[in-house]
């Protein structure tokens, strides 16, 4: 079932003829003299070892249409293995989700959509492995902002023939009006609508938006993902009962995040769940016995609101918490399960920062990250010195740079943690840059703060606060390593893209080491 990346691509933008037996539409309620065209491509997610999720949208006037699609082994469809037709309308805004069943573990296949006389993209995706498999590779990426620049960093993923899935933290799409954050005029990359997303058709027309970018539209045409929201699927800095960018003149806080929420479920290749209203985000993936991927909610479902730097004590108090109680039980279940079934990794998919960072003035650098969070960090901690649960890693987005970490109760204090050998971390630490998002605005000021950060910080390892990139993450029976890819440039389009850093840690023994550039 392999197929090289040329021809892949070649299938996919020149797909548009397809089998009479895809091109039917059944005519029900639909209007059948509406036009009808994909302009949003395809996408795939959340896939298990028997099933994926597969995304389309249609653009029509009509209220109602129906949609075929298929599924193959191969790019031309010469061995299609599941098909099927379904209705969509303007109450999902006619986004097409549909969960494929019966499919084998470990396996590529090909998907294609089809509406009266328009045929999608053909999109490929990926089962998950089970049994003992020896490797498996992530790209990991988060934070990307239509107007601060282009979206290199996906078009250098799809071109990847070494990932088997993506990886998404969140921040997907950033609410923002033009010239808020990020001025699309100079690029010609005015997120539409031109005002914030308050409503659902703003966080709807700012999907559609980001979802007509080609180089989006490869990555998501090339590979499954598995994704979470940050904040600004939202508003910035949001919490369980606001949002720092959220006020009274702009309505209810719980329509706003109802309004975001449908739009994200519409949007995005995700699996709905079933039995939350809120439509819960946080849950897991096995890849065999090789790891666990365990995707966590840092924003919506529980997160207290964030308190100033200053508050030191009010932010130790013991029953804050950045997960909520429900699901800080469900995170110890599953990490209790994993080690119960002698997984050999365990991966934590969020999205803010959960290593101690202190500024130069010995304050905590960001409140709205784990630190603003004390006792909450402290019990994940706890239990994973108590039962012994080891080879964790930390998968995080949020801050536009890249960081590898040593993860640890205490990192300053010598008797519970040493930087030479590791002894004394609980997990390891990778930090994705962003897709387009900035860090520093000056890039003297971000390698001075970037030397700074790791000279007084035993257990940061390695960080940069300038470059935008994606991660790619290798799993295998013996270590996991962490590879930052960085861009040359975000203001044009370009490939041009060099591997920078590379740490790994090896299987029961803790902490991070440098490794050479392969």
């Amino acid at each position: 079932m392999s197929v090289s990346r040329r021809s892949f691509f070649r299938a996919a933008v020149g797909a548009t003829v397809m089998a009479p037996a895809l091109t039917a539409c059944v005519a029900g309620s639909q209007d059948l003299a509406a036009e009808v065209a994909f302009d949003h491509g395809v996408a795939s997610g959340d896939p298990l070892q028997d099933r994926v999720i597969i995304w389309t949208r249609v653009n029509t006037s009509a209220e109602t249409v129906t949609v075929s699609w298929q599924m193959a082994t191969d790019a031309d469809f010469s061995n299609v293995i599941s098909s099927g037709t379904l209705l969509t309308d303007a109450k999902r805004d006619h986004t097409v989700k549909v969960d494929v069943t019966g499919l084998q573990s470990d396996s590529a296949y090909y998907y294609r959509f089809s509406c009266q006389n328009s045929d999608s993209i053909v999109g490929r995706t990926k089962t998950l492995p089970d049994g003992s498999p020896e490797q498996y590779s992530l790209a990991v990426v988060s934070c990307s902002n239509f107007p601060y620049g282009f979206f290199n960093a996906y078009q250098c993923v799809a071109q990847r023939d070494d990932v088997d899935v993506v990886l998404h933290l969140g921040d997907y799409i950033y609410e923002y009006a033009n010239g808020k954050y990020g001025d699309g005029n100079l690029l010609g990359r005015v997120p539409r609508p031109d005002r914030e997303t308050v409503q659902l058709e703003d966080y709807r027309e700012r999907y559609a938006c980001y979802r007509e970018d080609e180089d989006l539209m490869a990555v998501h045409a090339r590979h499954p993902f598995i994704v979470v929201w940050d904040d600004h699927e939202f508003a910035n800095n949001t919490w369980v009962k606001g949002a720092e960018n959220h006020d009274s003149n702009e309505g209810d806080w719980n329509a706003r995040r109802a309004a975001a929420t449908q739009a994200y479920f519409e949007w995005m290749p995700i699996r709905k769940s079933v039995s939350d209203r809120q439509q819960r985000i946080y849950r897991s993936f096995q890849f065999g016995d090789l790891f666990d991927l365990i995707m966590l909610d840092t924003r919506s479902v529980g997160r207290d609101q964030q308190l100033d730097r200053e508050e030191v004590e009010l932010m130790a108090a013991k029953e804050r918490s950045l997960l909520g109680t429900t699901q800080e039980y469900w995170l110890a279940g599953e990490l209790a399960a994993s080690k119960e079934n002698n997984t050999l990794w365990r991966l934590l998919g969020q999205q803010v920062v959960m290593s101690q960072v202190f500024n130069r003035k010995g304050q905590m650098a960001n409140a709205d990250a784990w630190d603003g969070y004390p006792a909450c960090r402290q019990r994940i901690f706890d239990q994973l010195q108590r039962d012994d649960i080891q080879n964790n890693v930390i998968l995080t987005g949020d801050v536009h740079s890249s960081w590898a970490n040593d993860v640890c109760a205490n990192p300053f204090d010598p008797d519970q943690y040493d930087p030479d050998t590791g002894k004394g971390s609980l997990a390891v630490e990778f930090v994705t840059p962003a897709v387009s998002s900035p860090g520093f605005t000056d890039r003297e000021e971000a390698d001075k703060t970037a030397v700074a950060l790791v000279n007084k910080h035993p257990h940061i390892k390695y960080t940069d606060l300038w470059h935008r990139g994606f991660l790619i993450i290798n799993i295998n029976r013996k270590q996991v390593v962490g590879n930052w890819y960085h861009l040359d440039t975000v203001t044009e389009r370009s490939t041009k893209v060099s591997l920078v850093k590379r740490y790994g840690t090896e299987l029961n023994r803790p902490g991070l080491k440098e490794l050479a550039n392969a």
